[in-house]
């Protein structure tokens, strides 16, 4: 093997039913130290990928990009040879340049050149050791023509998709988009084009901040977050497109190339290693993503912490990939709803059944707090708190960790399924 990714604690001895086991925990080996691969060359078929089903051979194409992530921190910093600044799209990179001022109208970069300052943000670099001086890769894809675009990148392509409840029966879109000659096709646009598509029906509660409206909310924060997240995590040599769908279920972000650290890492936060360090520093400069694992911890608690459900998986079929799921925590009622002279609040909703509910609810999202819970099932904080007392009791849930930075554990839900 070319490297040993085990470690004394990966081999422990296990008791069951009077045989003593040896179990062996392979560890997965980080971006540094794959490929992993059984000769000296990694090519040629001596490279696997492990799978549930088995080791699977990887072709040379995707060994390649490994190699790419093992060596390259950043994929986007590198000049494109033969790009020049009229490469880029006008209206796009003048969009980006009055966000930024309208940020820090003080800002010294404000008055620059138009090339300086793309060389400020990281567009535009002079390469030390070939002496090259131009384009980068992240000042293409983020302000780049479409033409210029897919010369450098033949496999780019982005995707919006907005979907009906029946998609899977009539594969008909609500809205689409996708490049067409009618706009720019980079990122910068498709960011701002479709983060209004993602967040433009969504309830704003009236609150008031030092007398002025707040027309924000964590749903909002988070979804930004998520979208800037796919982009700068993009592998733009896969072949497969970012693709962002919004159901009435809840959004979907892919992106191509996997996760460059564990998903449960990733969504712990503290935690980062961006694929596309200048893209993430560009956003950041106007007040977009967030830096050092924070980001992720951004999305996980904008939306876990109200209830609803999220899930981070690397996949590899047809290629390698990344899937961020946001689904909306939709409950149906266990008996049906009052009516409007009686309160929800005190819906007679029998006991088993809001126990087997609040287990069904923490089975799927372990940080819900009871104010949520009792707001999916329409109930009292005080009858959710009842009933978890009598979880507790019957050794089907317990808490793990603080009341405040903790989890539940459902150790019994046998009878969910009936």
């Amino acid at each position: 093997m070319s490297v040993n990714v085990l470690t004394d604690a990966a081999v422990r001895e296990v008791k069951l039913d009077g045989t003593t086991l040896l179990a062996i925990e392979i560890p997965r080996a980080n971006r540094k130290q794959r490929p992993v691969h059984l000769t000296l060359n990694p090519f040629g078929g001596n490279t696997y990928r492990r799978l549930n089903d088995g080791d699977r051979a990887l072709p040379d194409d995707e060994v390649k990009r490994m190699i790419a992530e093992q060596v390259e921190d950043s994929r986007d910093d590198r000049v494109l040879r033969g790009y020049e600044f009229e490469d880029l799209e006008e209206t796009t990179f003048r969009a980006y340049r009055q966000i930024f001022a309208n940020r820090d109208p003080n800002h010294p970069w404000n008055v620059l050149p138009d090339r300086d300052f793309l060389r400020q943000i990281g567009g535009w670099r002079k390469d030390r050791e070939t002496g090259e001086d131009g384009v980068t890769a992240a000042g293409l894809l983020m302000f780049g023509r479409w033409n210029a675009l897919f010369e450098a990148f033949p496999n780019y392509f982005v995707d919006f998709q907005e979907r009906p409840l029946d998609y899977a029966e009539q594969t008909a879109w609500v809205d689409r988009l996708i490049p067409d000659g009618g706009w720019s096709g980079n990122l910068f646009d498709f960011y701002r084009r479709v983060v209004v598509k993602l967040t433009a029906d969504l309830k704003v509660p009236f609150i008031l901040k030092d007398g002025i409206r707040q027309d924000d909310t964590p749903i909002h924060k988070a979804l930004r977050e998520a979208l800037v997240n796919s982009l700068v995590h993009a592998d733009f040599s896969g072949r497969l497109s970012i693709l962002v769908i919004k159901e009435p279920g809840g959004f979907q972000l892919r992106n191509p190339g996997g996760l460059r650290v564990p998903a449960e890492q990733a969504l712990q936060g503290g935690l980062s290693d961006c694929r596309n360090r200048v893209m993430q520093q560009m956003f950041l400069m106007i007040g977009l993503g967030e830096r050092a694992g924070s980001g992720m911890s951004r999305i996980v608690h904008g939306w876990r912490d109200l209830g609803h459900f999220l899930e981070l998986k690397e996949q590899f079929e047809p290629q390698e990939h990344t899937v961020l799921s946001l689904h909306w925590a939709n409950v149906t009622p266990l008996v049906p709803k009052s009516s409007p002279k009686s309160s929800p609040k005190s819906s007679p909703i029998p006991h088993q059944d809001t126990a087997e509910s609040i287990l069904l609810l923490l089975g799927k999202n372990p940080r819900m707090s009871t104010r949520v819970l009792g707001e999916n099932l329409e109930i009292t904080k005080r009858a959710v708190l009842k009933q978890i007392e009598k979880l507790k009791a019957q050794n089907r849930l317990r808490r793990v960790g603080s009341a405040k930075a903790g989890r539940w554990e459902v150790i019994s839900a046998d009878s969910l399924d009936g």
